[in-house]
């Protein structure tokens, strides 16, 4: 804007267009806002013609272009480098033509510059947008590159302690069970050791939990499309969700076939759906779980209309003992993302806070 190009007829041109457009695809209002308030001071402050056209042309791009954010946002990495080039040479077209009508002949100098415009517009747009993108898949890539350095390392130490922690707790619970038994104690004698065994029962828990990171065995190992596994947790987990009034809505359409460890799976479905409903159980509200085919992946959507997360606690899903809840782990998450990993999914959280949250795992076939 400091250094447009510079009209005989005494209008201005640059590029202020391209960040003002990016920054309303990415960010929407809340980014853009402060955006255009700079953009229009600066070109205030720099005067010359055109200063009320460029308030009302930055307006309506301020008031429009934002919308289009979500629906842009949800897009691949290709279309979105294509509707940001395509908004691009829309804005352009429409500049140029608003700037057409207030010239009393459309002149060489006009037209000489409405080519130029069009390619420069287009082209930068373009290049930005593939650099961006760039970036984005730059990060995510290490992102799911260190969650499995993570999980691997998690693997390789709950295979190795998990085992031998289990036997002292298994010969421990066995002789509280035979000490309960004895005549010679007192009842407050025998509640400790009651309490004992359901600590101890807790703590085989967690050990199973630690298991459930170490690498698939081959006796649980089968091909199958997962229809039994999503039936089968399906109709486990509905008495849980009917005692907190949610009801559990279930589709399936896939004829594509995996192989898998078929207990892990099904332990890696509880886990997000016992999160869903538990997100839900103060007011109840609807699990909705689809399997589905979309191409070479096998896509599994889970949504729930529960409390939701903040952006923050969705990054931190996955993370060892992390949890939203209060009396949480974590462990659970993590053996879900280490379950998905060991068959080469991936996993997308869409939530926002107070309007539910949706898991869609894309298992490659």
């Amino acid at each position: 804007m400091a250094f447009p190009i510079k009209l005989e007829i005494g209008f201005i041109f640059d590029l202020r267009y391209i960040p003002f457009l990016i920054v309303a695809l990415y960010g929407g209002y809340k980014y853009t806002f402060p955006l255009y308030i700079v953009l229009n001071v600066y070109r205030f402050f720099i005067g010359g013609h055109g200063i009320f056209q460029s308030l009302i042309f930055s307006t309506v791009i301020f008031i429009l272009v934002p919308l289009l954010s979500k629906i842009f946002l949800k897009q691949n990495s290709k279309k979105q480098i294509l509707s940001a080039v395509f908004v691009s040479f829309l804005t352009i077209i429409l500049y140029l033509s608003s700037l057409g009508l207030q010239l009393p002949a459309l002149n060489k100098e006009f037209w000489i510059l409405t080519i130029n415009a069009l390619i420069t517009y287009t082209i930068a747009m373009a290049i930005i947008m593939i650099l961006i993108e760039q970036i984005i898949a730059n990060i995510n890539t290490r992102e799911t590159f260190l969650q499995s350095e993570r999980l691997n390392v998690m693997s390789d130490l709950s295979a190795s302690v998990s085992h031998e922690i289990r036997n002292p707790l298994t010969v421990t619970n066995g002789f509280l069970q035979l000490l309960k038994k004895s005549e010679s104690l007192t009842e407050e004698d025998k509640r400790y050791i009651e309490f004992s065994l359901l600590e101890l029962n807790r703590a085989e828990k967690i050990v199973s939990d630690f298991l459930a990171f170490a690498k698939p065995q081959c006796k649980n190992m089968i091909y199958s499309n997962l229809k039994d596994e999503t039936e089968y947790v399906k109709n486990i987990i509905t008495p849980y969700a009917n005692i907190h009034q949610v009801d559990v809505q279930f589709s399936f359409n896939n004829t594509l076939n995996i192989q898998y460890d078929k207990n892990q799976i099904q332990q890696c479905l509880i886990n997000i759906y016992k999160n869903a409903i538990e997100a839900m159980k103060e007011k109840g509200g609807i699990l909705s779980i689809d399997v589905s085919e979309q191409k070479k992946d096998i896509v599994i959507k889970i949504k729930d209309t529960g409390v939701g997360m903040t952006r923050e606690e969705v990054l931190q899903l996955g993370r060892p003992y992390y949890s939203t809840k209060k009396e949480g782990t974590g462990l659970g998450m993590l053996m879900v993302y280490s379950t998905i990993n060991k068959v080469n999914g991936k996993i997308e959280v869409e939530s926002e806070k107070g309007n539910g949250t949706t898991f869609i795992i894309s298992i490659p076939v």
